[in-house]
Order: structure tokens, then sequence, then C-alpha cells
């Protein structure tokens, strides 16, 4: 059975741009629309087998530019960490400019 994997969605975002567009968009359709495979062959017009391919092919592209960039385990990580820093400032005391900074980079990543 084809499972998704939940972190291409995740991936589309930062490498979705790099893919053709068939391919972005098929990939838009199964993940972030939730349509079957039939419902993408129908729309687009090819069989649901094409549309797998096509689905196979563009997660391969996408994991293949995460695993050599890394941008979107690292954007991860640093939201993680800014969450821990924002979570400190707001149960220590701390001073006011580095809270300020502390929002700054929050914003800036979010």
């Amino acid at each position: 059975m084809f499972e998704k994997d939940l972190k291409i969605a995740y991936l589309l975002d930062f490498y979705g741009e790099v893919l053709t567009e068939r391919k972005k968009e098929v990939l838009d359709m199964y993940y972030n629309e939730d349509l079957s495979l039939a419902e993408i062959a129908e729309q687009i017009g090819i069989s649901r087998q094409g549309v797998r391919e096509l689905i196979k092919k563009a997660e391969d592209e996408l994991s293949f530019l995460e695993e050599k960039l890394e941008l979107a385990g690292r954007m991860s990580a640093l939201r993680r960490h800014t969450d821990n820093m924002i979570s400190i400032a707001e149960n220590e005391e701390i001073s006011e400019s580095l809270k300020k900074e502390i929002e700054e980079i929050s914003k800036i990543i979010k």
C-alpha cells in the first residue's frame, strides 16, 4: 500500500519551486488538498499509476534535496530552539532587551 509521508508536505514548502510545475501541482493536490490518486488522475488526465509515479519521483527529488541541503531540518531545529528560548524568557528574569531579541528571532523564522 502507498502511504503518505507527511514530512513530504513540509519539504514541499521548502523545495517545491525546484520541481516541475506538474510535479508540484500533483504533490500539492495529494498532500495539501488530500485528493486520492484517482481524483488527481481524473483532474490531470492520466492514469492512477501515472499519478503514483509522479508522486514517487517528486518525493524522491524532495528527499534528495533535503539530504544534501538540510534546510527543512535546520529550520525545524531553529524553531524548536527558539520556542525553548521563548519559554525560558517567559519563565525567567531576563532583561527586556534580550526578550525583544528573542521575539524578533521568533518572528523571522515563523
